[in-house]
């Protein structure tokens, strides 16, 4: 499955659109991540506990995505976007969205 911010892949051709697909995860922190973040927070720097964490949700997300695509027959996704929103203290939503395509 190709996967590109762009509206085109350079050397393909789109035959038709499939639609919006999508995935998305609300990923919480766990007491420890949560505790040394706390501490982290003190002196400063990357927290990599959370870095982690979202690299995660990201990851869930995109293959979400992935599999919604697969299911319409897809060979690509252009145009994907991520966003981040917390939804409550201690979680994430990551979201992934973007057009699914059959290439010639």
């Amino acid at each position: 499955m190709l996967l590109v911010s762009t509206e085109e892949i350079k050397g393909k051709e789109i035959k038709e659109s499939l639609g919006v697909v999508k995935g998305e995860v609300v990923q919480s922190k766990n007491f420890c991540r949560d505790f040394m973040a706390g501490m982290k927070t003190l002196v400063g720097g990357e927290i990599k506990g959370y870095t982690e964490m979202i690299r995660e949700a990201r990851q869930i997300a995109t293959k979400r995505m992935v599999d919604e695509a697969t299911s319409l027959g897809a060979d690509a996704v252009v145009g994907i976007r991520y966003g981040s929103s917390a939804v409550m203290q201690g979680a994430a939503e990551i979201i992934v969205y973007g057009t699914a395509v059959k290439l010639k």
